[in-house]
Protein backbone atom coordinates (compact mmCIF):
# COMPACT_ATOMS: atom_id res chain seq x y z
CA UNK A 1 0.00 0.00 0.00
CA UNK A 2 1.49 3.52 -1.00
CA UNK A 3 -0.06 6.49 0.73
CA UNK A 4 0.83 10.27 0.46
CA UNK A 5 1.22 12.12 3.05
CA UNK A 6 -2.55 13.47 3.55
CA UNK A 7 -3.32 9.66 3.71
CA UNK A 8 -0.64 8.88 6.15
CA UNK A 9 -2.21 11.34 8.36
CA UNK A 10 -5.49 10.65 8.40
CA UNK A 11 -4.37 6.90 8.94
CA UNK A 12 -2.11 8.30 12.40
CA UNK A 13 -5.72 9.48 13.24
CA UNK A 14 -7.08 6.48 12.52
CA UNK A 15 -4.81 4.55 14.45
CA UNK A 16 -4.85 7.19 17.71
CA UNK A 17 -8.58 7.03 17.80
CA UNK A 18 -8.76 2.76 18.81
CA UNK A 19 -9.46 2.18 22.46
CA UNK A 20 -5.49 1.95 24.57
CA UNK A 21 -2.17 3.20 23.25
CA UNK A 22 -1.16 2.59 19.73
CA UNK A 23 2.15 2.35 18.02
CA UNK A 24 3.24 3.44 14.91
CA UNK A 25 6.56 2.91 13.23
CA UNK A 26 8.68 5.32 10.89
CA UNK A 27 11.77 3.68 8.96
CA UNK A 28 13.58 4.85 6.24
CA UNK A 29 16.96 5.10 4.50
CA UNK A 30 19.15 8.40 6.14
CA UNK A 31 17.79 11.57 4.54
CA UNK A 32 14.44 10.02 3.20
CA UNK A 33 12.58 12.27 5.63
CA UNK A 34 11.48 9.83 8.50
CA UNK A 35 11.68 12.48 11.42
CA UNK A 36 9.73 15.31 9.43
CA UNK A 37 7.29 13.24 8.29
CA UNK A 38 6.67 11.85 12.02
CA UNK A 39 6.82 15.61 13.58
CA UNK A 40 4.14 16.02 11.38
CA UNK A 41 2.08 13.00 12.54
CA UNK A 42 2.54 14.15 15.98
CA UNK A 43 1.45 17.63 15.55
CA UNK A 44 -1.68 16.69 13.74
CA UNK A 45 -2.87 13.51 16.13
CA UNK A 46 -3.54 15.73 19.49
CA UNK A 47 -1.75 13.85 22.71
CA UNK A 48 0.56 11.98 20.60
CA UNK A 49 4.47 11.90 21.42
CA UNK A 50 7.59 10.91 19.35
CA UNK A 51 9.77 8.53 20.37
CA UNK A 52 13.08 8.31 18.76
CA UNK A 53 15.51 5.19 17.72
CA UNK A 54 18.60 7.58 17.90
CA UNK A 55 18.19 7.87 21.49
CA UNK A 56 19.53 4.97 21.59
CA UNK A 57 22.96 6.03 19.79
CA UNK A 58 25.91 4.82 22.00
CA UNK A 59 27.11 7.84 23.68
CA UNK A 60 29.89 9.51 21.32
CA UNK A 61 32.50 8.74 23.99
CA UNK A 62 31.58 5.17 23.92
CA UNK A 63 31.65 4.81 20.30
CA UNK A 64 35.06 6.82 20.07
CA UNK A 65 36.60 4.00 22.88
CA UNK A 66 35.37 1.04 20.58
CA UNK A 67 36.61 2.85 17.15
CA UNK A 68 33.23 3.15 16.07
CA UNK A 69 32.99 7.33 15.88
CA UNK A 70 33.27 7.06 12.01
CA UNK A 71 30.66 4.77 11.47
CA UNK A 72 28.41 6.68 13.81
CA UNK A 73 24.44 6.01 12.66
CA UNK A 74 25.43 1.73 11.69
CA UNK A 75 23.25 -0.86 13.39
CA UNK A 76 25.88 -1.90 15.95
CA UNK A 77 26.36 2.05 17.48
CA UNK A 78 22.62 1.77 19.00
CA UNK A 79 21.61 0.07 22.14
CA UNK A 80 19.28 -2.03 19.84
CA UNK A 81 18.39 -4.36 22.79
CA UNK A 82 17.46 -1.19 24.96
CA UNK A 83 14.99 0.18 22.53
CA UNK A 84 13.36 -2.98 21.93
CA UNK A 85 12.76 -3.19 26.28
CA UNK A 86 11.85 0.48 25.95
CA UNK A 87 9.07 -0.12 23.51
CA UNK A 88 7.74 -3.56 25.52
CA UNK A 89 7.85 -1.66 28.47
CA UNK A 90 5.24 1.46 26.62
CA UNK A 91 3.25 -2.14 25.54
CA UNK A 92 3.29 -2.74 29.17
CA UNK A 93 4.95 -6.23 28.04
CA UNK A 94 7.51 -5.94 30.76
CA UNK A 95 6.26 -7.96 33.33
CA UNK A 96 6.54 -4.92 35.89
CA UNK A 97 3.75 -2.67 36.92
CA UNK A 98 3.13 -0.48 34.37
CA UNK A 99 3.56 3.31 35.52
CA UNK A 100 2.33 6.22 34.80
CA UNK A 101 5.01 7.61 32.61
CA UNK A 102 7.72 5.74 31.00
CA UNK A 103 10.74 8.04 30.52
CA UNK A 104 12.50 7.99 26.92
CA UNK A 105 15.79 9.31 25.94
CA UNK A 106 15.90 12.08 23.21
CA UNK A 107 19.04 12.25 20.49
CA UNK A 108 19.99 15.94 20.43
CA UNK A 109 22.06 16.79 17.01
CA UNK A 110 23.43 20.15 18.79
CA UNK A 111 25.65 17.86 20.79
CA UNK A 112 25.66 14.58 18.87
CA UNK A 113 24.42 12.67 22.00
CA UNK A 114 21.54 11.21 23.54
CA UNK A 115 20.03 12.99 26.74
CA UNK A 116 18.13 10.12 28.79
CA UNK A 117 15.05 10.77 30.55
CA UNK A 118 13.84 13.83 27.90
CA UNK A 119 10.47 11.88 26.66
CA UNK A 120 7.71 11.68 28.88
CA UNK A 121 4.81 9.04 27.42
CA UNK A 122 1.89 9.15 30.03
CA UNK A 123 0.06 6.25 30.08
CA UNK A 124 -3.04 7.95 28.85
CA UNK A 125 -1.15 8.35 25.72
CA UNK A 126 -3.53 8.23 22.23
CA UNK A 127 -0.75 7.38 19.88
CA UNK A 128 3.08 7.11 20.52
CA UNK A 129 5.29 7.52 16.99
CA UNK A 130 8.79 5.82 17.11
CA UNK A 131 11.23 6.56 13.80
CA UNK A 132 14.64 5.53 12.66
CA UNK A 133 16.40 3.68 10.48
CA UNK A 134 16.13 -0.04 11.37
CA UNK A 135 12.77 -0.84 12.34
CA UNK A 136 12.38 -2.86 9.47
CA UNK A 137 15.28 -4.68 9.69
CA UNK A 138 15.00 -8.72 9.71
CA UNK A 139 18.27 -8.85 12.22
CA UNK A 140 18.79 -9.86 15.62
CA UNK A 141 17.49 -7.73 17.77
CA UNK A 142 16.12 -5.18 15.26
CA UNK A 143 13.93 -7.97 14.01
CA UNK A 144 11.85 -7.72 17.67
CA UNK A 145 11.04 -3.79 16.73
CA UNK A 146 7.94 -4.56 13.91
CA UNK A 147 6.30 -7.01 16.23
CA UNK A 148 5.54 -4.57 19.02
CA UNK A 149 4.29 -1.69 16.48
CA UNK A 150 0.30 -1.59 15.04
CA UNK A 151 2.12 -0.52 11.90
CA UNK A 152 5.30 0.36 10.38
CA UNK A 153 5.62 2.55 7.56
CA UNK A 154 8.53 3.50 4.92
CA UNK A 155 9.62 6.91 3.71
CA UNK A 156 10.99 6.55 0.39
CA UNK A 157 12.51 9.35 -1.09
CA UNK A 158 14.26 9.66 -4.60
CA UNK A 159 17.78 8.83 -4.20
CA UNK A 160 19.45 12.02 -5.33
CA UNK A 161 17.21 14.09 -4.04
CA UNK A 162 17.45 12.04 -0.30
CA UNK A 163 21.77 11.97 -0.64
CA UNK A 164 21.56 15.94 -1.37
CA UNK A 165 19.58 16.49 2.06
CA UNK A 166 22.31 14.26 3.75
CA UNK A 167 24.90 15.47 2.61
CA UNK A 168 23.83 19.27 3.15
CA UNK A 169 22.42 18.07 6.72
CA UNK A 170 26.19 17.06 7.53
CA UNK A 171 27.46 20.51 6.65
CA UNK A 172 25.08 22.24 8.81
CA UNK A 173 26.03 20.17 11.86
CA UNK A 174 29.64 21.02 10.88
CA UNK A 175 31.45 18.96 8.74
CA UNK A 176 33.14 20.48 5.74
CA UNK A 177 31.85 19.87 2.21
CA UNK A 178 34.70 16.71 1.13
CA UNK A 179 33.44 15.19 5.21
CA UNK A 180 30.27 15.36 4.78
CA UNK A 181 30.22 13.46 0.99
CA UNK A 182 32.41 11.20 1.93
CA UNK A 183 30.11 9.95 5.09
CA UNK A 184 27.30 10.42 2.73
CA UNK A 185 28.89 8.00 -0.31
CA UNK A 186 30.46 5.85 2.41
CA UNK A 187 29.04 4.74 6.20
CA UNK A 188 25.97 6.11 5.34
CA UNK A 189 25.24 4.42 1.92
CA UNK A 190 25.87 1.03 3.27
CA UNK A 191 23.53 1.76 6.26
CA UNK A 192 20.52 2.68 2.98
CA UNK A 193 21.15 -0.60 1.88
CA UNK A 194 20.53 -2.04 4.74
CA UNK A 195 17.28 -0.34 5.25
CA UNK A 196 16.63 -0.40 1.69
CA UNK A 197 16.41 -4.09 1.95
CA UNK A 198 13.92 -4.16 4.77
CA UNK A 199 11.67 -2.47 3.03
CA UNK A 200 9.25 -5.40 2.10
CA UNK A 201 7.88 -5.71 5.70
CA UNK A 202 6.12 -2.20 5.59
CA UNK A 203 2.77 -1.88 6.15
CA UNK A 204 2.85 0.98 4.27
CA UNK A 205 5.33 3.37 1.90
CA UNK A 206 4.99 6.91 1.87
CA UNK A 207 5.76 9.45 -0.45
CA UNK A 208 8.63 11.30 1.18
CA UNK A 209 9.05 15.09 0.34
Amino acid sequence: MRLDEGEALAAARDLAARPGLALLGIAGQPGAGKSTLAERVVAAVPGAVLVGMDGFHLAHATLTALGRVDRKGAPDTFDALGYVALLRRIRGLDGLDHPEVVWAPHFDRGIEDAIAGAVAVAADVPLVVTEGNYLLVDEPPWRDVVGLLDACWYVDLDEDVRRTRLQARHERYGRTREEARARTWGSDERNAALVSASRSRATAVIDGK
